[in-house]
């Protein structure tokens, strides 16, 4: 059982930041290539060199979060393996914990129980997640459309 800590959270500082910002745009201008690879250098404080050959997968990720630290959020990376706590599931769905233990105990989330504590594998919360979101987005577009044939100031 992975499970992982969502609670040690540090923001960039403003030096950060700015260093984020700049090295996000130099990424993103490096990373329009399509090679399934990259060799990048890394130099450390005694001038050695080293060339370091990475996934561009990796490094379309590492731009990702430099764009959010860019913009002063933290962030966290977790493995899709990892287990949360009904807490950290509560978090990243943005709902208060009971409701979300509400939703395991009606069987909406596969989740395991060890002894009386419950974890929610976060690839499952992602997809419950994404087809929460999806109901969503379709009530909004069908009220929109609802709106508009009834006239309602959308024209």
């Amino acid at each position: 059982m992975t499970t992982t800590d969502l609670t040690r959270t540090v923001l960039p500082d403003e030096k950060e930041i700015a260093a984020a910002m700049e090295s996000s745009r130099q990424l993103a201008a490096f990373l329009s290539t399509k090679f399934e690879t990259q060799r990048i250098e890394l130099v450390d404080e005694t001038q050695q060199r080293e060339v370091v050959e990475l996934p561009t997968f990796a490094l379309r990720l590492l731009g990702e979060i430099l764009g959010e630290l860019a913009l002063g959020n933290a962030v966290k990376v977790v493995p899709i393996h990892a287990e949360l706590t009904t807490q950290e599931g509560a978090d990243i769905l943005n709902v208060s914990r009971p409701h979300l233990v509400k939703l395991l105990d009606e069987g909406a989330l596969p989740h395991t129980k060890t002894g009386r504590h419950r974890r929610i594998k976060l690839a499952d919360l992602m997809a419950y997640k994404e087809q929460r979101d999806h109901a969503s987005r379709a009530a909004m577009d069908e009220l929109a459309a609802q709106a508009q044939e009834l006239g309602m100031g959308y024209e």
